[in-house]
């Protein structure tokens, strides 16, 4: 197991240079011993270049919050159970962040010639027509709040 994390790390290493932090492996299933990789990244990366599964292993992506989140994500999560209220990666957000701030996310991420879908998916966990219609679905199974605006 932790020569598939060394092998991640040889392979990946080279994104921490763009803020990517390998935490390591985590079990998120304790009974089927399910273990993940286990990454985290600033809003502002490129998570295309993170594969979803790893030499066997799903990759487990969390994005930094910090402070200084533009304000498409401001969340107040001070308050107790705000995570039933509000969803702080609702696809909503992304396109409205990137509607705002184009041009800046291009310099950002070192790439002038991408188009606002590449940006979307590139913030977006890698794919943001997926990350769309999955929060769609779990909006009507009433796993995530509906989007609405602050």
């Amino acid at each position: 197991m932790f020569e598939i994390l060394k092998s991640f790390e040889t392979k990946y290493g080279y994104l921490k240079k763009k803020g990517l932090t390998i935490e390591g492996l985590a079990i998120v299933d304790v009974k089927k011993k399910k273990h993940v990789i286990k990454i985290s990244r600033p809003l502002i990366f490129d998570n295309r270049l993170i594969p979803k599964r790893f030499e066997g292993l799903d990759v487990k992506t969390n994005i930094k919050l910090s402070a200084d989140m533009p304000v498409e994500f401001d969340v107040d999560r001070s308050q107790p159970d705000w995570h039933k209220k509000q969803y702080i990666w609702a696809p909503e957000r992304f396109e409205k962040y990137v509607d705002r701030c184009e041009k800046e996310i291009k310099d950002q991420l070192n790439s002038p010639q991408i188009t606002k879908l590449e940006i979307l998916d590139a913030l977006c966990f890698g794919n943001f027509e997926e990350h769309k219609q999955k929060s769609i679905q779990l909006i009507k199974e009433g796993k995530l709040p509906a989007y609405c605006e602050n």
